[in-house]
Formats: C-alpha cells, structure tokens, sequence
C-alpha cells in the first residue's frame, strides 16, 4: 500500500462532515490494507487517528519548518515510512539531533507535497481529520464485518484501537476473544462527561452521587501481580521506573493482583499541590525535578483474580476501601443534598484542587469512554484576550483560518505578549466568521500557514489553569484554552494584561 493511499483516504475524511461517509471511506482503505498485508492495518489506524505507533520520535515542530522539495511522483509505501519513522525514533546519543534531521530530510524529499503536508501534520500532532475514536471503530467493525460493540469492548480491553483492528480485519472475530481484561496490559481509562454545577450533577445522576476531589495531578492506571508493578498513563505509555513512590505505595497494598485508578500528584509541605508542571516534569522525557509525587486511589478494576468492569461503582469503592489507607484515597462524599455537595466542592476548591468528580452509583466502569455515570465539575476562567495571528486549517477546516494566537496587554510597553493558541470552541459559523474577519485584519495578506493581523480583535478565553512555558515570550500559556465568543464590544485596550494572567498563574 503507498502512502498516498492514505493520505487520499484523510483528506477524503477530512473534507466530508458525514460520519457515515467518513466510516465508509475508512473501511474502503482498511480492507485494502488487509488485503495487501494485514500487518499494515494497525499503522494505517494509528495514523487515521492523528498518532504514530511508535508514540514518540524525538520529532517536534522545530524539526518540520525547513523542508526540501518534494518528490513529483508517488513512491513511498506505508511500510517504508513506517520502518523510516521506526529508525528516527532509535537514534540516540551524540550528534543524534542532526542524524535524525538528515533523516527527516531524507523521508521527505521522497514524499509529494500532499505527503509531505499528511505527514507534518502527522509528526507534528496536528492531523485533524475528523476520524475520531467513535468514526474509526465503526469504520474498523464494518470492515472486518463484526458488530461495532464488540470492537469497541476489545479496544477498550485491550487499551489500543490498531492492535484490535489488526486482529478483527486480518484473523476475523474469534481474534478478539483475546482481548480481555489482563493485569499488566492497560485499558483505555474511563472519561467524564461535564456538568455545570453540583446540583446539576446530581439531577443528572437520579439524585444521588458520589463525589470525590479531582486533584490537579497526572492519571496513573496501576497493574500489580505479585510482586510486580507496571505504571501506566492515561494515553497508556509505560512510565512505572519514573515513579518509585507509586510502586512502594502499591506494594504496601495487602492484595495480589489488581488493576486500579489514582492521580500521582506532588504536593507542597502544607498538602496543598504544586503547579501542575511540578508533577509532569516526572513523566517527560525532558530533565525531571527530584520533587516527591504522591498517589491517591480513586477506582478499582481488578482484585485478585476478579475483574470489576460491570460492578456497579458503589461496589468498586467499597472494595476499594477495604485494601486502600485512607491517606491514599481520594476524598468522597455520597450524598442526595445539593448543600452538601456544594459544601464539598467549595472545600476541594479552597484545598487547591480542579474541583470535583460525581459518579453514579450505579455505573459500571466504562473503558475508554465518556461514559455518563462520570461526571466533573470545575469553575470556569475566562480572560478577555486579543488575536494576534491564525493558522490556516486541516481537514475539514481547509479553507478556512482557524489556529488563533492569542495575546495578553503588557502595560509597561503597550505591546502584546502571547499565551498560546488554541482551535477548540469555534463552530462552523464562529470559523467562517472569522475568515472574513481575520482575511480583512491581515498585514501582509493572507499567504502563509501563519497569516499575522493587526493586534484588533478582542476574543473571550475559556482555560482551566496556567503555567510557565519557555516557549512563549510571556513566560506562560493558558491550559486547555477555547473559545467562547468574539467580543466586539471590546477594544484591544479592554484586553485582559499579563498581570491578570500572572495573578492566575499565581493562585495555581
């Protein structure tokens, strides 16, 4: 299978806002992948689902801005550039920065333009394509002619969509019978859908819910056998030698086996938690701080030889309870008074945390999705912010300037300081609207990937935190950024400054 096959496929995708459609074109390829050679199916996935199978190639964005001619024909196999991908990833040691560019170069000046463009966006993580984990398990179940169900129960037991859809397409539905819940293989964790208050939470859940603290740490997924444990995050990357203290605290834990749910989080001297930074420095690949991390419990999906997938979540905490101190769990409150909970949530608030969890109590645990029997709640931050220059977008966005750079008032020069960009929040016709608006703000035209504009529209900021960044002159970037409306009744001189901004990144 060539490469272009593939990128045919994502810009056909990327160019339909059917779901039927984009499920359709999918499994045209994935059945062409399998036919060809069934061990290409679970890259083509992986790369239809904007993510290598190699994780991380110690590629960044830095890598991609000079890049050679591209090749006028069509040559390079899915197989090729998967082994070449393979190869960069594997260059270490002295002068490995500059072997991996040549190597870079080498890929791309074999790839045509459109390659080239598919595969910077790959590399970069910017494939936007819309085939999203629902469209691609679809597209894998119709392909391999097996219920849509039974795919999505084996991805999320068998913690990855590629590898499943390798087994469905190439060996049929008996393969899946493999994918089970296993001790030391991860699972797609269980996601939250949102609610806008406790009460709201509660009237969502029947009336009744459990509410724990969602602390402001990193998702760990715990597997233990004996005396064996394996550190998992929640993109399921394997990080246990990075956190020692995890693996002592489960140790102690008077158990076997288990699977279980936690946050590892560092906290200061007076319990209160550090920066989010200070606990992601422990999982990067980057120079990591001696701070120590803590862990605290919050589900339970194995124990001892019994799996607790379907048990209902009141029956998971209370097995949870039994084998884990309370120092290691996570604070919870059950209850059917919306007081109360608000009571909780100001309390887990006014102790640093995100905010709060509620859960039905009847819900299993739902693998890899966003079930409903989760739900978070958190205070929203805003900021008033002024664009200072869009990104041309991918897939279905094509055609239409999308990516904003987002600035904050610095009043001791006038000028504006970056924070970030973002892409998340625009509607269709918030992105049509500001094609026109950005297309007439634009100070050199609009050519380019970046196209710059005059420092004039005001745009409302939704974020969950900030932190320190290197990367942007201020020295900060907003958290989860998106949009919530364009406000017209600003002028850039109403604009939120970088003192508003330190004053969060302070408070956190």
């Amino acid at each position: 299978m060539l490469l272009s096959d593939v990128v045919d496929a994502s810009s056909d995708v990327g160019a339909t806002s059917s779901r039927l459609s984009k499920v359709a074109r999918i499994a045209t390829l994935l059945g062409v992948a399998g036919h060809d050679d069934a061990d290409l199916i679970s890259v083509v996935v992986s790369w239809l689902s904007g993510e290598l199978p190699q994780r991380q190639i110690g590629v960044g964005r830095a890598a991609l801005k000079s890049l050679p001619k591209p090749a006028e024909a069509s040559t390079l196999t899915v197989a090729e550039v998967d082994t070449m991908l393979t190869q960069i990833g594997a260059v270490t040691g002295k002068g490995s920065q500059a072997r991996r560019s040549q190597m870079i170069a080498a890929l791309f000046a074999a790839a045509t333009e459109p390659e080239q463009t598919f595969l910077r966006r790959l590399l970069a993580g910017e494939l936007r394509q819309g085939a999203l984990i629902g469209v691609m398990v679809d597209a894998v179940a119709r392909a391999a002619a097996i219920p849509a169900p039974v795919v999505r129960r084996a991805a999320m037991l068998g913690g990855a969509l590629p590898a499943v859809a390798a087994a469905a397409i190439g060996n049929g539905p008996e393969a899946l019978a493999a994918f089970t819940l296993q001790v030391g293989r991860p699972v797609g964790p269980m996601l939250a859908q949102t609610a806008g208050s406790v009460a709201d939470a509660l009237e969502k859940l029947g009336g009744e819910a459990i509410f724990e603290a969602k602390l402001d740490g990193a998702r760990v997924q715990i597997h233990r056998r004996g005396d064996d444990v394996s550190i998992f995050t929640r993109s399921l990357d394997d990080v246990t030698t990075r956190l020692p203290e995890v693996v002592e605290a489960t140790l102690a834990l008077p158990v076997t086996d288990l699977i279980a749910d936690g946050e590892a989080i560092a906290l200061r001297p007076d319990g209160r938690p550090h920066r989010f930074q200070v606990t992601a420095s422990r999982f990067g690949r980057a120079e990591r701080s001696d701070q120590p991390l803590s862990v605290f419990f919050f589900d339970l999906l194995h124990l001892d030889g019994a799996d607790l997938l379907d048990a209902p979540a009141i029956e998971r905490a209370a097995a949870l309870d039994g084998i884990v101190p309370d120092r290691f769990r996570v604070d919870r409150l059950i209850t059917t008074d919306p007081e109360a909970a608000q009571q909780f949530l100001d309390a887990t608030l006014a102790a640093g945390h995100e905010g709060v969890m509620a859960k039905s109590l009847t819900a299993p645990y739902e693998a890899g999705r966003r079930g409903s029997g989760w739900l978070k709640v958190k205070p929203v931050h805003t900021l008033d912010l002024v664009v200072l220059a869009v990104e041309w977008g991918s897939g279905r966005r094509t055609g239409k300037l999308s990516n904003i750079h987002l600035g904050a008032l610095d009043p001791t020069t006038g000028e504006f300081v970056m924070l970030g960009k973002t892409f998340k929040g625009m509607t269709d016709e918030m992105l049509d609207w500001q094609t026109a608006r950005f297309t007439e703000l634009a100070v050199n035209g609009t050519a380019g990937y970046v196209v710059q504009v005059r420092p004039e529209q005001v745009v409302e900021i939704a974020f969950d935190g900030v932190q320190g960044s290197t990367r942007y002159p201020g020295g900060m970037a907003l958290r989860f950024a998106r949009v919530l409306r364009y406000r017209d009744d600003k002028s850039p001189a109403d604009a939120d400054t970088k003192e508003s901004v330190r004053a969060f990144y302070e408070r956190d």
